[in-house]
């Protein structure tokens, strides 16, 4: 049924005020599956990405879908048809708002595909109805969220992945054996790098959205505006108020590898520049370069690939410089640059990783154990809030320094506001 906005406000009021949120839920607990009982998912947005989640946790057969949910009703429908062809004895129902599935007993697990704005909302509210989160990268929008989300998270006691699919290939285990074995020596630099560039959106005027579509619920805590076909669908990455680019969409993907392989914690220093788009509505720059000072390490984020040996023809990639070789890798292989010689591996160093089971898979296995998943809260947490500085120097236009005990920039008010987000009314996040 779809919310009309006197009704979402009435049930605003009988929501968690007490829990600071605002917002209308008064959720039952559920814990966590025994080791042999069927896991039973939800799924919120189901586009794209989200029909991906269906279709995965579909294919396993220790787990039974009980809910897809989407803000458009056609999604919505697609998807409960295609579960019903993966799964022909499913009962599984179509919602259109998520927070009817939040106080469901029978719904141990919640995974999320939404627009990047919505990310932390849907994962607090989870964690406090008991929920286990499988959500979508990248992990939110701003630092306060990401810290809001951890907390949260814990003091619930919810087991959460975030979805770097990529986390569990050999590949990415293998050069973190190789950079943790010392191959290379100390490495002290990194180079990041994925080929930038926005999608061309013109300037289409704004229209009435959809009639299958509830586009106050899909703005939901980001400003109101009118529907424009240059934001949704699929367009809204581009956009500040609902994500951050390219940036934002691939920077856990490839700095995920150098903050497990080094064990990176926290920049002391920031500067990011860029492009900005002139010719369409869109707000993210299309090409971004960072820097960062690690203790010990540089780290650089460029927007081309570039000029350095095994690099070239890799759209994305990650460099490790020691100071006795390099390695060059992107998701499916690796080159090693050492004593003047090029190979794909070192034989002698031996496999010190446990291999994954799959990404999903190692997610339910930890529901049911109690266990932490591969990218788990803490650690995704730590290797998303360098973005976030970045994305706050780019947009100040200065370089920033950060006190990572205080968690907060030096002498930098402007940049220390921009750590949290500004909610539409009546959506709000917990102070912690």
């Amino acid at each position: 049924m779809r919310m009309t906005r006197r009704l979402f406000l009435t049930s605003t009021m009988a929501g968690l005020a007490g829990a600071g949120l605002g917002i209308a839920v008064a959720p039952e607990r559920s814990e966590a599956a025994p080791s042999d009982e069927t896991i039973r998912v939800a799924h919120i947005g189901v586009g794209g990405m989200g029909n991906a989640h269906l279709e995965w946790f579909a294919g396993f057969p220790d787990v039974e879908t009980m809910a897809v949910c989407d803000v458009d009703s056609t999604r919505a429908d697609a998807a409960l048809a295609r579960l019903k062809e993966l799964r022909p004895e499913s009962k599984a129902v179509a919602v259109s708002d998520f927070r009817r599935l939040l106080d469901r007993k029978d719904i141990d697990v919640i995974t999320y595909a939404t627009p990047d704005h919505w990310h932390a909302l849907n994962a607090i509210l989870a964690f406090q109805a008991g929920k286990h989160v499988y959500g979508e990268k990248p992990l939110c929008n701003t630092i306060a969220e990401a810290k809001a989300m951890q907390k949260i998270c814990h003091q619930n006691k919810r087991i959460f992945q975030l979805g770097t699919q990529i986390h569990a290939g050999d590949n990415y285990h293998r050069v973190v054996e190789l950079v943790r074995a010392g191959v290379i020596g100390k490495v002290h630099t990194v180079r990041l790098w994925k080929v930038g560039g926005n999608p061309v959106l013109g300037f289409p005027k704004d229209e009435e959205p959809p009639a299958t579509l509830n586009w106050d619920m899909w703005l939901g805590p980001a400003p109101w505006r009118k529907y424009n076909p240059a934001i949704h669908p699929f367009r809204f990455r581009y956009y500040w108020d609902y994500s951050g680019g390219v940036f934002a969409d691939f920077w856990c993907h490839v700095a995920d590898l150098a903050c497990w392989a080094l064990d990176l914690g926290a920049p002391k220093t920031v500067i990011a520049t860029g492009e900005e788009q002139l010719d369409d509505l869109s707000t993210t720059p299309p090409f971004m370069n960072a820097e960062f000072e690690f203790p010990g390490l540089k780290l650089y984020w460029h927007s081309r690939t570039p000029d350095l040996p095994g690099a070239n023809g890799r759209g994305l990639g990650i460099q490790f410089v020691g100071d006795k070789g390099e390695i060059v890798a992107d998701y499916g292989d690796r080159l090693i640059f050492l004593d003047g010689k090029q190979s794909s591996d070192i034989p002698e160093v031996p496999q010190t990783l446990p291999r994954s089971p799959g990404h999903q898979r190692n997610f339910l296995d930890c529901v049911k154990s109690g266990g932490q998943p591969e990218s788990n809260i803490d650690y995704v947490t730590r290797m998303t809030l360098p973005m976030h500085m970045a994305f706050i120097s780019y947009r100040l236009g200065r370089k920033l320094t950060w006190d990572a005990v205080k968690e907060e920039f030096v002498g930098d008010e402007a940049a220390n506001r921009m750590r949290r987000p500004a909610y539409r009314s009546p959506w709000s996040l917990p102070k912690i």
